[in-house]
């Protein structure tokens, strides 16, 4: 009988979850060491390590990333869950998945593209990585040197007719 009592016990102190309360409004971007629920509304960019849980009543426009998602609530935008992504029957989502494994009750509602599995998870990561290197080729170009030639010196005007 004691061995029951102590399987019923709560999750233990090292599995901390952040609670973004059912009042609250955030704009911005979110990042979470462990895991995090939301129970407002927010509008951004959430990257986890543990878990996102989207509760019911929660609005998020917004692009998800953690180990796990569930979504009881409403999201627009990408999720990309590397282990599981859960919709649950209230769930309403639209926007591209990407997750490991999907697990879709009856009810849920989603409007986008979706990629599941061990190739999907090859994919995010491939994708991940074209964007770093594509922001990195952006930042140098400015609208003054986008096209300059790479033989002409900076700051030197060009020969084309006005």
């Amino acid at each position: 009988m004691g061995e029951m009592s102590q399987q019923q016990q709560p999750k233990p102190a090292n599995e901390q979850v952040t609670v973004i309360g059912a009042d609250t409004k955030i704009k911005g971007e979110m990042f979470f060491e462990k895991s995090a629920k939301i129970l407002g509304q927010f509008e951004g960019k959430i990257t986890a390590k543990g878990e996102v849980q989207i509760s019911a009543g929660a609005m998020c426009r917004a692009a998800v990333e953690a180990e796990r998602v569930t979504v009881d609530g409403a999201v627009a935008g990408p999720i990309h869950a590397r282990e599981r992504l859960t919709l649950t029957s209230n769930a309403q989502v639209q926007g591209d998945l990407t997750a490991g494994t999907l697990v879709v009750a009856e009810g849920a509602s989603f409007v986008g593209h979706c990629q599941v599995g061990p190739k999907a998870q090859a994919i995010m990561k491939n994708a991940d990585a074209r964007r770093v290197t594509q922001e990195a080729e952006l930042k140098p170009n400015t609208a003054e040197n986008a096209f300059r030639p790479p033989w002409q010196p900076e700051g030197a005007e060009s020969t084309s007719a006005a």
